[in-house]
């Protein structure tokens, strides 16, 4: 399938259609009309759909598609199954491993946009009446797929982070907050759709079958997306990132719900996260999370709020100026080597903190995606 447009003269698109080795299905006009004429042949027949093309071969050019407008037709190709070539790019649909039991994915338009407690709201809901299992995917995840059992302790993830491991990776912050079984994998590297140079998912995703749980959830990271095929799959936007910038409008088309967490976003169901203290906080206390939070409804005498878990010389210089009893942290980036150890050797108590996702009716819609055969 050929997107062409006005601009071009229709003997200029007609001899390229035919240079090109391609059996051509049809042409989409996709715009543009200064060089439009009546009755104009293209030698292929105009049509409005992809119909059962395997091929999208963009020979349209500006003014007509700018860079935005590539995009939205690159995210329909891929969303269709369908690879996406121009005249110096070529971009593939994802390619995922096929998964046997039932299965939902939450996937996220970039970092910060709170997925990681989309998905832990997910398998806390889950978890309430069926044996779930979180396969979570990370950057700083370890070699060899782990299953984390029970909830780590503050200890335990300062014994990790001293033995050279990321101790506030997804799988760990998912299996702390919720005390679902959660099996931590790594990945490398992300594509503008999704894909990954390198991961151990799939090792997890068998690990995860092998335990035969009545559903799995599995937790993309950033704008990556797991490498299996799910039944369902949850969007996550946020305000860090375009909800159709690049190739977002693809991830929008591939999901069956979208939350928009902290923005506005037509079609998204509307979130907002709340900050929750794992255990009663005492004394003066110190906020530490990755993103700018609400403390006001805590139930603390709260002395300092630090948005530097992702910038850890910031982060030092905080600790140093900070005259506080309990440190409440967000279990992400330098929470363990950097605040947990600060804790540690100046005799301060550490909570971890949890992001509640609040939105109206959102249980009754996640619910709602449960495959059949998992249904209770």
């Amino acid at each position: 399938m050929a997107l062409i447009d006005g601009e071009h003269y229709a003997p200029v698109v007609r001899d390229a259609l035919a240079d090109m080795p391609y059996d051509w299905v049809g042409a989409i006009l996709v715009g543009g009309t200064e060089k439009l004429r009546e009755g104009a042949d293209y030698g292929v027949p105009l049509v409005d759909g992809f119909g059962d093309a395997e091929l999208v071969v963009d020979l349209s050019d500006e003014p007509v598609l700018g860079p935005e407008e590539r995009f939205r037709w690159a995210s329909r190709a891929l969303a269709a199954g369908l690879p996406y070539l121009g005249a110096d790019f070529r971009f593939d649909p994802l390619e995922l491993e096929q998964f046997s039991l039932p299965s939902i994915s939450v996937i996220g338009t970039g970092k910060r946009v709170g997925k990681t407690a989309v998905t832990a709201h997910l398998a806390g809901l889950l978890a309430r009446d069926r044996d779930v299992v979180v396969v979570a995917m990370g950057r700083g995840g370890p070699p060899e797929p782990e299953v984390v059992e029970v909830p780590p302790s503050v200890e335990e993830l300062l014994a990790l982070s001293r033995a050279g491991r990321h101790a506030a990776s997804d799988h760990l912050e998912v299996a702390a907050l919720t005390g679902v079984p959660t099996i931590g994998c790594r990945r490398a590297g992300g594509g503008l759709a999704g894909a990954v140079f390198r991961s151990n998912v799939s090792e997890g995703a068998r690990i995860a079958a092998a335990r035969a749980p009545d559903i799995v959830v599995f937790d993309g990271s950033g704008a990556a997306v797991p490498p299996v095929e799910t039944d369902r799959r949850v969007l996550v936007v946020g305000s860090g990132t375009p909800p159709d910038g690049y190739l977002n409008t693809y991830r929008q088309l591939i999901s069956d719900v979208v939350i928009a967490v902290g923005v506005d976003f037509p079609g998204a169901i509307p979130a907002e996260l709340r900050l929750r203290a794992m255990a009663p906080l005492e004394g003066r206390v110190a906020v530490f999370t990755a993103g700018s939070t609400d403390v006001a409804h805590l139930d603390a005498d709260v002395v300092h709020v630090s948005a530097s878990l992702a910038d850890r010389p910031a982060l030092r210089r905080e600790l140093d100026a900070t005259d506080a009893d309990t440190y409440l942290v967000e279990l992400k980036a330098a929470a363990i080597d950097v605040v947990a150890e600060h804790a540690a050797a100046n005799g301060k108590r550490v909570v971890l903190a949890a992001n509640d996702v609040v939105a109206d009716g959102l249980d009754e819609v996640l619910l709602a995606l449960v495959p059949e055969r998992a249904r209770v």
